[in-house]
């Protein structure tokens, strides 16, 4: 079975990594175009710049970065607020942020009720 060839908005990926930035605003969602319109911040700076030099396992708290077509390919380890978890880049993430891609809460799970316990609650872990 052949791989169909990754198109978003119509344009295969090496047209979109020879766009501008200004240019490939234009394709991607409001809230996303307006993110890119006002500006790249400091760290989303800094993060690109990286990114550009060729260096490996970039770590970064910038989770609202918006994933550019120049960042396919590459592995990013994104904080969650407690650890970073590592992201491998593929087509489908364009015009996403980091962030939507690492889980920062963890599902609640109740056990056994712990010291200092009221009797009652004790009393229900015999069951």
């Amino acid at each position: 079975m052949v791989k169909k060839e990754f198109r978003y908005k119509g344009k295969t990926l090496e047209e979109l990594k020879n766009m501008s930035l200004k240019e490939f605003a234009e394709l991607i969602p409001a809230r996303q175009r307006r993110s890119l319109k006002r500006g790249l911040g400091k760290q989303q700076k800094i993060l690109l710049n990286k990114l550009r030099n060729g260096e490996k396992n970039l770590k970064t708290h910038c989770r609202n970065m918006i994933i550019l077509p120049e960042m396919v390919g590459q592995n990013i380890q994104v904080y969650d607020g407690k650890s970073f978890i590592s992201i491998r880049i593929v087509e489908e993430m364009i015009a996403h942020a980091l962030g939507e891609f690492t889980y920062n809460r963890k599902r609640v799970s109740h056990s056994a009720p712990g010291i200092g316990a009221t009797r009652s609650s004790a009393s229900l872990s015999v069951k």
